[in-house]
């Protein structure tokens, strides 16, 4: 347009007007037969103008190419394509209204999540505290466009607080977390909206730890339009179920709890027979790495335990096993103190392992309590009875049988024994003649004697004082090493009586703590690999 407008310039310029206001013409001077003479200064020629034009047209090219203009400036560039597609876009753009042409249309948000970390577990509390990334992605009818006429520009980020958002809220929501602000979404020129955001959820959950260290944990991520009926706002899953599931390409494994899967469940509810609403469940499943629990709480009460047990092959008649079991019982005591801030706290159980640690100090105590008895039961001689025969018939030689004792015909020997003593004992007692053996005073003795014996020594009554003496003395010593022994098979029957006693107490106690220990293995094992 330059270049015709610069000829049409030059040629008006050569059409200039005269005085009288027309125009010049370019004659041609008449042929004649004389010589051709040069035309008078200042006539107009044909080729001269032509040649002035043919000179001015490379100036006319350079004054039309964009690098260089008559002032010698560059011109503006045109508006970049993403601010006109922009302006294009929000210059009418209304947020308050649901994007959409038709009401009745109605508007689907498919959503999806990927569980980066579990930041914390509030047994006390019940809040479950994860870190997520949140995608979200619906379409608006109100932001499409033909990509030809913006530079082949198909997708744009536009501000959050410029365009319109569904209002999809988690319904366990306890607390604001600590999430970090995204101020824009992608928008592709279909009119498909993705807002992607990374959201620390704070949620409610029924944590379950009566299986503690061995718990698995199910917690409910419920995502639903607090305001608008299913009608308006209906909610879908962006991927598949299966891949949702056992996604854990971004997830942090290297805490406490390991994520095992997500499950995904779609439905519909209604308030008070009202308009119903969508949600979507997201389930995550997490379980709880128990090494560090077993170490720090397991194996000391167990070891205590078995030092506990090993405790009883100590002598029953020592004093030294009440003093073991006693300290290992303070030891337990402080044990429990130590670990107690360890052991999730809350009001609605108890978990087991703090079952597990009653029973054993239980078990303990009653481990404390069989030792002292069995100590009473041996070192209590001089006001112990005689051991009543039925409990020799059950202890001494039946337990004996039972418990497989090895040296149990030791026992029904010495309790031979201690019959045949006491046989002989009432039989000397019984067939011998009235002398003062019967007598515990040796005075008495010596008196009765000698009024009964008087008449066999009438007649020699030198003799029979000296005589006298020596007997009274003699019965006396007699008398004395005879209740010495018998309070030394009183104390070896009962020894005996308190050795049995003590095996199967022992083995009652073994067998207890077997059993209470395999069948928390097994549970434990078993909620292990569920």
């Amino acid at each position: 347009m330059q270049r015709e407008r610069l000829i049409a310039r030059l040629i008006g310029r050569s059409q200039k007007p005269d005085a009288v206001g027309k125009p010049r013409e370019c004659r041609l001077p008449p042929r004649s037969a004389s010589p051709r003479r040069a035309p008078a200064a200042g006539g107009p020629m044909v080729p001269a103008a032509l040649g002035a034009l043919l000179a001015l047209l490379p100036l006319a090219a350079s004054l039309q190419s964009p690098g260089s203009r008559p002032g010698g400036g560059t011109p503006e560039p045109s508006e970049p394509a993403l601010r006109r597609l922009s302006h294009h876009l929000l210059a009418r753009y209304q947020k308050g209204t649901r994007p959409v042409r038709d009401w009745r249309t109605t508007t689907t948000v498919a959503i999806d999540l990927m569980v980066y970390a579990i930041l914390s577990v509030d047994e006390k509390d019940q809040v479950l505290t994860t870190y997520i990334w949140y995608r979200q992605h619906w379409t608006d009818e109100f932001l499409k466009w033909d990509p030809a006429r913006f530079d082949n520009l198909t997708q744009i980020s536009l501000p959050v607080e410029s365009i319109w958002v569904p209002d999809i809220l988690i319904n366990e929501f306890v607390d604001v977390g600590k999430s970090p602000h995204v101020p824009y979404v992608y928008v592709s020129h279909h009119g498909e909206v993705q807002n992607l955001k990374p959201i620390q959820v704070m949620t409610a959950c029924s944590l379950d730890i009566y299986n503690f260290p061995f718990d698995v944990q199910n917690c409910s991520l419920t995502f639903t339009s607090w305001l608008h009926h299913i009608r308006d706002i209906n909610l879908s899953l962006w991927r598949q179920p299966e891949l949702v599931k056992f996604d854990q390409s971004v997830f942090m494994n290297q805490g406490e709890w390991e994520l095992l899967y997500v499950l995904s469940h779609f439905q519909e509810f209604s308030v008070k027979s009202s308009d119903s609403y969508a949600e979507m469940k997201f389930y995550v499943v997490i379980r709880r790495r128990p090494l560090f629990y077993t170490v720090s709480l397991l194996l000391p009460s167990i070891f205590l335990m078995v030092m506990d047990i090993v405790g009883f092959y100590l002598p029953p008649h020592s004093g030294e096993r009440v003093s073991f079991k006693i300290t290992l019982l303070l030891g337990y005591s402080v044990f429990l103190i130590i670990v107690s801030d360890t052991l999730p706290a809350t009001a609605v159980g108890t978990p087991l392992i703090g079952i597990y640690f009653v029973v054993c100090m239980a078990l303990l105590v009653i481990s404390l309590t069989e030792t002292i008895l069995i100590v009473c039961l041996v070192h209590k001689q001089d006001l112990q009875p005689h051991v009543p025969e039925w409990l020799k018939h059950l202890l001494l030689e039946r337990a004996t049988i039972l418990l497989c004792i090895r040296d149990r015909k030791k026992f029904s020997q010495s309790r031979t024994e201690t019959l045949d003593t006491s046989r002989q004992v009432e039989n000397n007692d019984s067939t011998a003649k009235p002398t003062p053996y019967v007598c515990e005073d040796p005075r008495e003795c010596g008196a009765v004697g000698g009024t009964r014996s008087a008449p066999a020594f009438a007649g020699r009554p030198e003799g029979s004082a000296a005589l006298q003496e020596v007997l009274r003395e003699t019965t006396a010593i007699r008398q004395l090493l005879e209740k010495r022994e018998e309070f030394r098979d009183l104390a070896r029957e009962w020894l005996q009586v308190g050795y049995v006693l003590d095996v199967l107490l022992f083995r009652v106690y073994l067998a207890a703590v077997l059993a209470y220990s395999i069948t928390l293995g097994t549970l434990w094992s078993v909620w292990r690999d569920a």
